[in-house]
């Protein structure tokens, strides 16, 4: 059976979901990295900050719009997933606006601050050994175990048209702000792992701005998207490794993967030293404490990996910025 495709009519059938829970993470001028880059007077620099949400990450967005879809279906039924720890406050938050128990596996070195926002909202946590994953699997077995011994009904972090389209809400708001001020985008700059983010964000980007350059960044040891635009297919990595944690999946998302080959016209990779750069920069320079997933994309501009010539602004995302303040300092000191 053909899998499911999201559209750009699914993203904005997904805005009103998400309307109803939360407003839009702020679209933010970068004044500092304009002045940086030595940009035309008439061209800017956003910032798509998705740490305002509630739980510090776009993950809410597509965990919203899985709930929705869902809800009917799980009923009185418990949801199980794993995350790195982002989905896992996303999915908490939604099961906590259904009504509904939510059961996450988690990698027991994920930052506390992921696992306190979780349990915050209600959730159910269960741990395993990512760096034994790869060999063992463990990560996925236990999830479809809670799966069968509860009854659950299976969440994905990212494979999965609704958390696809209800991601592509944030691109939606980024057309729809951009297009109010009569501005244009040359370049948009977006973290890939599994590709739930950019695949939702690509499919409102490309539907509002056919002429923006859609760029992928990704750690340089975790770079399955890079190596699967290379190969014309999907390339699975034995190891993905980087600080990155949220950018450690194993392989892009059958979901995603036609999506991401369609609109995305590269991607560009980072030693974690270079992310640890602009997690420093973010920081003194803007006042916002970025988790690395998050900055990446912004290494990705400062460190010169993309030619950014031409005319239009350019939008750079912020993931997330859920970090231990213990593993923030030492990584920005490093730098």
């Amino acid at each position: 059976m053909p899998i499911q495709i999201a559209t750009i009519d699914d993203v904005r059938a997904a805005a009103s979901v998400i309307r109803r829970h939360i407003t839009p993470a702020p679209l933010i001028r970068a004044y500092a990295l304009e002045q940086r880059l030595g940009l035309a007077a008439d061209r800017r620099v956003w910032f798509k900050d998705y740490g305002w949400t509630p739980v510090g990450s776009f993950k809410l967005l597509g965990a919203l719009n899985w709930m929705d879809h869902h809800a009917n279906a799980v009923g009185d039924l418990p949801v199980a997933a794993h995350s790195s720890g982002n989905f896992a406050s996303g999915i908490a938050f939604a099961g906590m606006r259904y009504g509904k128990r939510v059961i996450i596996v988690m990698p027991e070195s994920a930052p506390q601050i992921k696992f306190q926002l979780t349990r915050s909202f209600g959730a159910e946590i269960r741990t395993y050994d990512i760096a034994t994953d790869h060999q063992t699997g463990e990560r996925d077995r236990l999830t479809r175990q809670i799966a069968e011994e509860k009854n659950a009904v299976q969440a994905s972090p990212y494979d999965d048209p609704h958390v696809i389209a209800g991601n592509g809400v944030g691109g939606l708001e980024i057309v729809e702000a951009l297009q109010a001020q009569g501005r244009d985008i040359s370049h948009f700059l977006c973290q890939v792992s599994g590709g739930g983010l950019m695949a939702g964000h690509a499919l409102a980007i490309a539907d509002g701005f056919p002429q923006a350059r859609i760029i992928g960044v990704e750690p340089a040891e975790a770079d399955d998207f890079r190596r699967s635009l290379a190969a014309g297919e999907r390339v699975r990595l034995d190891k993905p490794a980087s600080i990155c944690d949220g950018l450690l999946s194993y392989d892009v998302g059958q979901h995603n993967w036609p999506i991401l080959r369609q609109h995305v016209a590269e991607s560009v990779t980072l030693p974690d030293i270079e992310t640890q750069g602009a997690m420093k920069w973010l920081y003194e320079t803007c006042g916002l404490r970025v988790e690395p997933s998050g900055a990446i994309a912004t290494a990705a501009v400062l460190q010169d990996k993309v030619d950014l010539s031409g005319s239009g602004d350019i939008v750079i995302v912020i993931s997330g910025r859920n970090l231990d303040e213990d593993r923030f300092r030492e990584w920005i000191a490093a730098a």
